[in-house]
């Protein structure tokens, strides 16, 4: 069966795809960097290749983008520091490798070619890699038959897969049951998803539940973030501080008018926004509606707060430094297509905010089950919940407490897969 699979991707699929991509490369800025990023790929790995040491081991990581990668890292850093290893990594996105290229932790950082046969073969015969380990569920056929082919052994890490997932239809199962037999380790997010494995017949010895890298990383970087001062202490000295992190326009249309309610009954509280894309038209939008209501300053111009209710993140890469100062949070992607990552603000032991669209998010769900996750439906629910928050300090201090307790629960994930990794190198 897995040579009709084979023959099926390499004959229909691929091609279909390489169209697919070529044709929205022509409208889509992104998919042309990657495009382009990729010409000289071979070239510049054989000549980076060729100044490793050859004595050394070589562990290649792939991840499809920067979020993948983030959860990688703390793995890879590990790894650095304990063992003599070179270390590859490459990606499918053109944010994961444009954002990486410098990541003091690799020697080689790449795009992963088109996943053709012949590229594949051609990787993993300049790479020669001694393990490779994927970042949840970016798997490509022709680089796993390929590296089944050269013996590289193959882990895929912080694994999910749910038991409705469209991989379980008939058509698909089949084909993922064949490529599935190939991996060496499933290292699960968590039993759940060792049985939705179990779907594609993934034997008990290929599968194991080891947590969520994402906790680890998450507050390995929240350490980092409590050293920086990126606020000046006495800007926000007496202050009840909420943080909107990620948000898009439908996410700041709940809770803008929300916060704008509050300051009426409460004076003391100040909001940090942070949108997801803080274009110059974002923040305008967000700066025009809040005119007549409510004084706005900027992020970079806060050497000249004046006590301003609303404080504009006009930047990128500081959001989970901010939520360092927020007594409470709302995380946006919420009222969007699905949520971004709430652990950046519950690891501060902090109760969070957020809309309906969560399906995307079992650490959302959990803090909900938990009592620390608030969900809110609309501006009515938004206010409500601030307002009881800020109203309430041994309340907002207790839940905000199961947070901190949630994040530190699921800590250890790293350890357990480099204990893992270690068996094989």
């Amino acid at each position: 069966m897995e040579t009709i699979w084979y023959f099926f991707y390499n004959i229909i699929v691929i091609p279909l795809l390489f169209i697919t991509i070529r044709l929205t490369g022509l409208f889509n800025k992104k998919i042309q960097i990657g495009i382009s990023g990729r010409k000289r790929i071979f070239e510049n790995l054989l000549l980076n290749a060729s100044l490793l040491e050859k004595n050394k081991k070589l562990i290649w990581f792939h991840s499809s983008s920067l979020g993948e990668f983030e959860q990688a890292k703390p793995i890879i850093q590990e790894l650095k520091k304990r063992n003599n290893v070179n270390i590859l990594i490459t990606f499918f996105s053109p944010s994961g490798y444009e954002n990486s290229k410098k990541y003091p932790y690799a020697d080689l950082v790449s795009y992963i070619p088109f996943d053709s046969i012949s590229n594949a073969k051609k990787l993993i015969s300049i790479a020669k890699p001694d393990l490779n380990v994927i970042m949840r569920y970016d798997i490509w056929p022709n680089h796993i038959w390929a590296m089944a082919k050269f013996q590289v052994p193959i882990f895929v890490v912080d694994a999910t897969m749910k038991l409705n997932s469209p991989r379980t239809l008939p058509f698909s199962k089949n084909f993922h049951k064949n490529l599935f037999r190939l991996i060496n380790k499933f290292l699960a997010v968590s039993e759940n998803d060792v049985e939705g494995f179990k779907e594609f017949e993934v034997s008990s010895m290929q599968l194991k539940a080891v947590g969520d890298t994402r906790f680890d990383r998450v507050y390995q970087r929240s350490i980092i973030a409590k050293a920086k001062n990126l606020i000046k202490s006495d800007f926000l000295a007496g202050k009840k501080i909420f943080v909107a992190g990620s948000t898009w326009e439908v996410d700041e249309d709940v809770i803008l008018p929300a916060f704008t309610k509050l300051t009426k009954y409460d004076n003391d509280v100040v909001m940090i926004i942070a949108p997801h894309e803080p274009t110059l038209a974002h923040l305008e939008r967000i700066e025009n509606e809040l005119e007549g209501s409510l004084e706005t300053i900027r992020f970079s111009f806060l050497n000249n707060y004046r006590n301003e209710k609303i404080i504009i993140v006009d930047s990128i890469g500081i959001l989970l430094t901010l939520y360092t100062y927020a007594d409470l949070a709302f995380v946006g992607g919420s009222f969007k297509q699905g949520i971004h990552n709430v652990l950046e603000a519950a690891v501060y032991g902090i109760p969070v905010i957020f809309g309906p669209k969560i399906d995307n998010s079992q650490e959302s769900k959990q803090l909900l089950k938990r009592g620390s996750g608030i969900l809110i439906r609309n501006k009515a629910e938004a206010y409500r919940q601030l307002r009881m928050m800020f109203s309430n300090e041994v309340l907002r201090k207790a839940k905000g407490k199961i947070s901190a307790e949630y994040v530190k629960e699921n800590l250890g994930a790293t350890e357990k897969i480099l204990e893992e990794i270690h068996k094989v190198i």
